[in-house]
């Protein structure tokens, strides 16, 4: 199998919430073979972008099938926020055992509720899974190309690795995560969930999963916005009224932009829709909503400094029969 660092190319991997069946599919499409009770290919090395677990119908065994390989060392996961959530939501806060560092609100239980379920019976396995994922990185930059779940905030990185030599957390960093003040916070919030805009006059909106918003998710690749509708990258559209307001001095000093001239870079979390392809010449979003019925997809990552969509790689999956495949597809160029 190949290691990270004597890889010949990575298969990136976008957002498997438990779609088990579609990701053994989809790891089989690419040539991995099962050896040993876990998948590997002899020259690639796989990479997860995060959010494993949560929302689909498999996911102690899609984590099981992730972590054999890590363990193994032909693939790398990297922290989603559903990682990042499980952990805060099962650390007790210091000195206290029924206050945890996320708050176990109905809202936060739905999102958690049925990873907890399948693990129910299982509380050892899980307590090591919560340990393997402070393990996790948090980011990734390689000689060809960069992983991060959401954003890519050079800036922040920067200082994180200045200050704390590392791309992981440890138990002190998670717990002063939760605190948006701090340099682990800051920086937590924006490479697991990206950057958002609070939506202005107290307007709300609603996702497609039923969850009520005051924000939406903004992009950080287009040059010179202005308005709202210029940086909004998420499935739900904005209230009419306002996707053609123009964004204040203050909410535009929030952006910041990853020009075409840096390395190809590699995100999932914004649950795309469509055929897979390239957002800009250097960056490429791999999460198309497999557990909502629509695609599990990978890039198949050489030396390449400008992305082809003729390398992405997919299985849809039939909402009849959730996470069995519909059809195999590649894009065309």
């Amino acid at each position: 199998m190949a290691d990270l660092q004597q890889a010949a190319g990575f298969d990136l991997i976008g957002d498997v919430h438990g779609c088990a069946l579609t990701l053994r599919l989809l790891l089989e499409r690419m040539g991995y073979n099962q050896v040993d009770g876990h998948y590997q290919h002899r020259q690639r090395h796989a990479i997860f972008v995060g959010d494993v677990i949560d929302r689909g119908p498999r996911i102690r065994e899609a984590l099981g099938i992730v972590k054999a390989m890590v363990d193994a060392g032909g693939a790398t996961m990297l922290m989603g926020n559903h990682e990042y959530n499980a952990l805060c939501y099962c650390t007790p806060v210091d000195g206290q055992s029924d206050t945890f560092l996320r708050e176990h609100s109905p809202r936060h239980l739905r999102l958690i509720k049925d990873t907890l379920e399948e693990y129910e019976a299982h509380p050892e396995e899980w307590q090591g899974m919560l340990d393997w994922f402070l393990t996790l990185p948090l980011f990734l930059e390689l000689e060809s190309c960069r992983v991060v779940h959401a954003c890519w905030d050079s800036q922040l990185i920067d200082q994180y690795q200045q200050r704390y030599g590392s791309n992981q957390l440890n138990d002190q960093r998670l717990r002063e995560s939760v605190d948006k003040s701090t340099l682990s916070g800051r920086l937590m919030d924006r490479l697991t969930r990206g950057l958002d805009i609070r939506l202005p006059d107290g307007l709300t909106v609603t996702s497609k999963d039923g969850f009520v918003r005051h924000f939406f998710r903004a992009h950080f690749w287009k040059d010179n916005p202005e308005t709202y509708n210029d940086v909004v990258f998420q499935p739900d559209p904005l209230p009419e009224p306002i996707a053609h307001r123009r964004m204040s001095p203050q909410e535009k000093q929030r952006l910041f932009h990853y020009d075409g001239e840096q390395k190809p870079l590699f995100i999932g979390h914004y649950w795309r829709t469509g055929t897979p392809q390239a957002i800009t010449s250097n960056i490429a979003c791999l999460d198309y909503s497999a557990v909502k019925y629509g695609k599990l997809v990978a890039y198949r990552m050489d030396q390449e400094t400008s992305l082809c969509n003729s390398k992405f790689v997919w299985i849809d999956v039939d909402p009849q029969e959730p996470d069995l495949p519909e059809r195999e597809s590649d894009a065309d160029d």
